[in-house]
């Protein structure tokens, strides 16, 4: 069993996201899919899509959702997952990075993973003091 991976993001980022995580690893080791909220969205529908994309996702071990922007409303509908009881964990600021660093990481339980994608995503981002 492994973790599944949900993208919940705005408009057009998720499958992007997707799309270029397999040009870098054309076999992604973790089942992943993108959630993308549309700004005219019904939450209560978003909500039962989100259930939907878990239950598929969630092969026993959980699902690491991942969230393009804090206190938007996909992040708030992926936290409110764990508060219907679903194996959830939820992490925001999604980039590239965060998410390559998950699918290394692909053998490393929920809790773990969730600290590897945050780590990744920090670890991901340089400034140039030249």
């Amino acid at each position: 069993m492994s973790v599944g991976i949900l993208l919940m993001t705005h408009e057009a980022v998720g499958a992007a996201l997707i799309t270029a995580a397999r040009h870098v690893m054309p076999q992604l080791p973790l089942r992943v899919a993108a959630m993308e909220v549309p700004a005219d969205a019904d939450v209560s529908d978003t909500r039962e899509d989100t259930t939907r994309y878990l239950r598929d996702l969630d092969d026993g071990d959980g699902v690491l959702v991942l969230s393009d922007l804090y206190g938007a409303t996909p992040c708030n509908i992926g936290l409110s997952m764990s508060n219907l009881g679903a194996h959830v964990r939820c992490v925001s600021g999604l980039n590239l990075p965060m998410l390559l660093r998950v699918m290394n990481y692909a053998d490393q339980p929920l809790p773990e993973l969730a600290e590897i994608a945050a780590s990744g995503g920090r670890r991901g981002i340089f400034i140039d003091h030249a």
